[in-house]
């Protein structure tokens, strides 16, 4: 039976081994003979894995027969198997948060590895203070919610649009909201993709069509989220859908209206290396198949309203914001592509045949501003000299730290496609490191190496790239690793630049109480055991707004958080936790600091006094923390039991 208030702590201690990532430096049979002499403590015991079958078998077997009320299990990381735990527990009878975890893994073990002593003493502290904190645990329950069987894909990339029809042919409604005029994202924008060149249209246009069509999606685009409420199974999200100024239900894609469109400004599409109308579709494969009015660009001649047939132009819409209610949340907003405009050393912008990797993409595209004919932007010659320079802005070269993982293949794979249209051109790809670490990379990179292509490894260091005035050359300055300078000239210069996250990365994080990484990607809640869950239950990721990633990695990833998502969506209802705040309403003087301060919104003010909703509160603590007259307090973390722990450690060792 749990125990309650008033009764007896008959406690359990169990310590574990770990293999030897504990018993290695800790003595782990010293600290079990320790956990005996403590108060309340009538069992205790070790095993070499106790999460493992065996380990909880012992407990189960432990509780029964010595009638314990409350566990302490002394092993790794709570973060990776509280959740084990109390589940055992549970299974035995005894109320899941009766139970209490000591880390002597990363706390002992693995930060005190050659004081194996003190390791052990430090292991006996931890589980002594464990052994204070249980003998005052009381039994909590969980929330049951219901879960509304809806799901939210924000992005509409190949990541989204994955997890998007994923969700859908399991039989839920979903709603895809993309806040351009066409789903697709960067994939469309591509000519061919690595290693197989397989045609990036060919591949994505399909999915692209079955989102239009499939019975169970309902498309926004043009459109961005506003807001966010509620929690896990009951969320309401607000849309702004934007003015189009075009009749969707009446535009047919013919095209009339663009033709005698007489404004023209650069295609952000084609990365403005072309143009498009100020009435346009994005690429000529744009799902949906819907104009859109450039506001800021129309001139309002009236000239698409007097061609269009169906009637579809109309100046007269607003913008609309729509609510809707879903169970569920899958972000999958994608990335941005970084442009050197503040590294002047590579003549970016100032050099007009120095580009970077998805402006050459659009150029080698037939679908692209030259029909897919590489030419020199500066005076329209054929390159045949073209270098490649890899790790432009990434991996401390610029503003960013880190390693995109993609920028080595699809320089190879560019480079691969500059030798398929122009055969007798010279290709040089300048490089630190080269990353082929997936399936068909490296042969892949061996082919191009077959083909001619050249390879040289450089410092991170004092690469340029200079103009010079008497040939018209572009001249590429580097210094090999041994100090021996490097320089070519060339027609055409590539920059692989690093892919950063998308500049609303942070408003968005705001509005759906999610966290950024320290590179401003979204943070996932685990990045081995929950990688596509966020700290918010039911809010999920897919793609490279998690972390940059390849197209493959980011459909699978877009199934994974689908699969995650319908763990939830088939539940009729699901249980939130129970380690949340309590307000004391006697002590409340309505100030609204916990209101202003919780990351998930959970505190509110009614009639002047604050109360947490409790379905809504993650139990971080903040507000109790925050709180001037101490009127809230944390169940499983309250005043009282975190006193006994330090009380517990200023004792004399034994």
């Amino acid at each position: 039976m749990p125990a309650g208030k008033g009764e007896e702590p008959r406690i359990g201690v169990f310590v574990c081994h770990c293999g030897l990532n504990i018993a290695g430096v800790v003595d782990v049979e010293a600290v079990t003979e320790y956990a005996r002499g403590l108060p309340h403590v009538v069992f205790a015991e070790h095993n070499r894995y106790m999460c493992a079958d065996p380990g909880q078998k012992l407990i189960k077997d432990a509780i029964k027969e010595h009638k314990l009320n409350r566990v302490v299990v002394a092993a790794c990381s709570p973060r990776l198997h509280e959740p084990t735990f109390r589940r055992c527990v549970a299974e035995a009878g005894l109320n899941p948060y009766l139970f209490e975890m000591a880390n002597i893994r990363e706390h002992c073990s693995w930060c005190h590895p050659h004081e194996p002593e003190e390791a052990t003493e430090k292991a006996k502290d931890l589980v002594r203070m464990a052994v204070a904190k249980a003998a005052l645990l009381e039994p909590l329950e969980t929330i049951k919610v219901p879960v509304t069987k809806r799901a939210l894909v924000i992005g509409g990339g190949i990541a989204g649009i994955n997890a998007a029809l994923d969700l859908a042919d399991l039989g839920f409604e979903v709603w895809l909201v993309e806040r351009s005029p066409s789903i697709g994202g960067h994939m469309a924008q591509l000519d061919k993709t690595f290693p197989t060149l397989d045609c990036a249209a060919c591949i994505l246009t399909p999915k692209m069509v079955d989102v239009a069509r499939h019975p169970n999606i309902r498309l926004l685009t043009y459109a961005e989220v506003v807001g966010l409420e509620g929690y896990i199974g009951n969320y309401r999200v607000r849309v702004l859908k934007k003015a189009r100024y075009v009749d969707e239900e009446r535009c047919t894609g013919c095209g009339v209206c663009a033709q005698h469109c007489p404004v023209e400004v650069p295609s952000e599409f084609d990365m403005e290396l072309g143009v498009r109308k100020a009435i346009y579709i994005p690429f000529p494969q744009a799902v949906p198949l819907k104009y859109t009015i450039d506001v800021e660009h129309c001139i309002r001649c009236g000239l698409c309203e007097r061609v269009c047939q169906a009637g579809a132009i109309d100046f007269s819409q607003e913008d609309q914001e729509i609510e809707l209610e879903v169970g569920i949340v899958v972000v999958a907003t994608g990335f941005d592509i970084y442009l050197p405009t503040d590294m002047p050393e590579y003549g970016y912008e100032r050099l007009p045949d120095v580009l970077t990797g998805l402006e050459l993409e659009r150029l080698l595209n037939a679908a692209g501003p030259t029909g897919g004919h590489l030419m020199r932007l500066s005076d329209g010659r054929e390159p045949k000299r073209v270098v490649f320079i890899q790790c432009v802005g990434s991996r401390g070269t610029g503003p960013f730290p880190y390693c995109s993982g993609f920028c080595c293949m699809y320089a190879i794979k560019q480079a691969v496609l500059v030798k398929e249209h122009i055969p007798d051109a010279e290709i040089t790809i300048l490089y630190t490191d080269m990353r082929t670490n997936f399936k068909g990379y490296e042969e892949f990179f061996n082919r191009a190496k077959e083909m001619g292509i050249r390879f040289v490894r450089v410092d991170l260091e004092g690469r340029q790239v200079e103009l010079d005035p008497s040939t018209g050359e572009l001249v590429v300055r580097a210094v090999r690793e041994t100090g021996e300078p490097v320089e070519l000239r060339a027609d055409m210069v590539v920059l692989a630049t690093t892919a950063v996250p998308r500049p609303d990365a942070l408003e968005l994080a705001r509005k759906l109480n999610i966290t950024l990484g320290p590179n401003g990607f979204f943070l996932e809640a685990h990045p081995k055991l929950r990688p596509v869950d966020t700290a918010m239950d039911g809010i999920f990721l897919a793609g490279a707004c998690q972390g940059l990633k390849d197209i493959p990695y980011s459909v699978s990833q877009g199934s994974a958080a689908a699969a995650r998502a319908a763990t939830i969506m088939f539940k009729d209802e699901v249980e939130s936790e129970a380690i949340t705040a309590v307000v004391d309403p006697a002590r409340c003087i309505g100030c609204g600091l916990c209101v202003e301060l919780c990351p998930f919104g959970a505190p509110i003010l009614e009639s002047r006094k604050a109360r947490v909703r409790q379905v809504l509160c993650k139990g971080c603590g903040t507000c109790a923390a925050s709180c001037p007259r101490n009127a809230i307090s944390m169940r499983h973390f309250t005043d009282e039991q975190i006193e006994a722990q330090i009380k517990a450690l200023l004792l004399a060792r034994a």
